[in-house]
C-alpha cells in the first residue's frame, strides 16, 4: 500500500522527534501493510516552515538510515502546505514540495475555517496544471457543519484525502459520521494516515480499511488505492461523480 500523508521524518515538526520515532514508525508503517510512504512534513501553518530542499535532504538522509536497520519502506518526499496567499509564488520559487515532484500538492485548511480566497488559489493552482488534495476535510469545522462545501470543491476539479484515524473514529463518532457521508457522496479520493507517532497519532491503516470495506466494500478500497498509485506516478487520478450530502441529524447537532 502507499500512504500519502505522514510526519515520519524526524525533528521537522509535531511529528517524529527524533531518528529512533522515525524508526519506530517505519517498521510500524511497515507491520500496517504500508510499502510505500510520502513524508509530508507541515509548511506555513503558523508554527513549521519545512521547504523543499530540507525536506529532500532530510529523505535522503531517512532512506540511509532505514537501508542500515534493513526496514523494507521506501520514502518519498512530499509536503503538507498550508493554505495561505503567496503560494503560487513559492510554488514558482521552488519552495514547495509536490508529491514525489509529480502536479500534486496536499493542501490543507486551518481546523476552524476555510479561507475566502481558496476558491480563487485552486483555480490558479489549477490554471498552472497543479491538483491540489484538501486533507482532511472532515476535520474542518466548517465542513464538518457543513459537508456540501467540499462538494463545491470537489466540483470545481479538487480532490479530497480522508484520516484512517476519522473513518475507524478515533476522533469521535461526529467526524465518523461526517466521513462515511463524504465517501458515500464520492467526495473522498484518497485514504491516508497523517501518522504523527506511534501511539495516539499512530497509522490506523489496518482499522480504516477493515471499516471501509464494511461500510462499503472492496471496490471502495481498491478505488483509494489504485488513486494513490496514480498520484505517485503522476497520472491523472479516478474521479466518481460527486453528489451533495444529505444531512443526518446527529445527537440534534445538525
Amino acid at each position: 500500500m502507499i500512504d500519502l500523508h505522514s510526519h515520519i521524518l524526524p525533528g521537522l515538526d509535531d511529528g517524529a522527534k527524533t531518528i529512533e520515532e522515525s524508526l519506530q514508525m517505519a517498521r510500524l508503517a511497515v507491520s500496517e501493510g504500508i510499502e510505500t510512504i510520502i513524508a509530508t512534513p507541515h509548511h506555513k501553518n503558523g508554527a513549521y516552515e519545512n521547504e523543499k530542499a530540507q525536506i529532500q535532504e532530510s529523505v535522503q538522509a531517512f532512506r540511509k538510515q532505514l537501508e542500515i536497520h534493513q526496514i523494507p519502506l521506501t520514502v518519498l518526499a512530499g509536503q503538507e502546505v498550508r493554505l495561505y496567499g503567496e503560494l503560487i509564488e513559492d510554488l514558482e520559487t521552488g519552495t514547495i514540495q509536490t508529491i514525489h515532484d509529480t502536479n500534486y500538492v496536499l493542501i490543507e485548511f486551518p481546523s476552524n475555517h476555510i479561507p475566502r480566497y481558496a476558491n480563487r488559489l485552486f483555480f490558479e493552482l489549477l490554471q498552472r496544471g497543479i491538483h491540489p488534495i484538501l486533507v482532511h476535510p472532515e476535520r474542518n469545522m466548517e465542513i464538518v457543519e457543513n459537508p456540501n462545501l467540499l462538494y463545491e470543491f470537489v466540483q470545481n476539479g479538487i480532490s479530497a484525502q480522508l484520516t484512517c484515524g476519522s473513518i475507524s473514529g478515533k476522533f469521535g463518532k461526529k467526524i465518523k459520521k461526517v466521513s462515511v457521508d463524504l465517501i458515500a457522496a464520492n467526495l473522498v479520493h484518497f485514504i491516508a494516515s497523517d501518522a504523527h507517532n506511534v501511539t495516539s497519532r499512530q497509522f490506523w491503516m489496518k482499522e480504516a480499511r477493515s471499516e471501509m470495506e464494511k461500510q462499503f466494500g472492496l471496490d471502495q478500497l481498491y478505488y483509494f488505492e489504485e488513486n494513490a498509485r496514480l498520484v505517485v506516478e503522476g497520472q491523472y487520478i479516478m474521479r466518481e461523480m460527486p453528489q451533495q450530502v444529505k444531512q443526518r441529524k446527529f445527537l440534534g447537532l445538525f
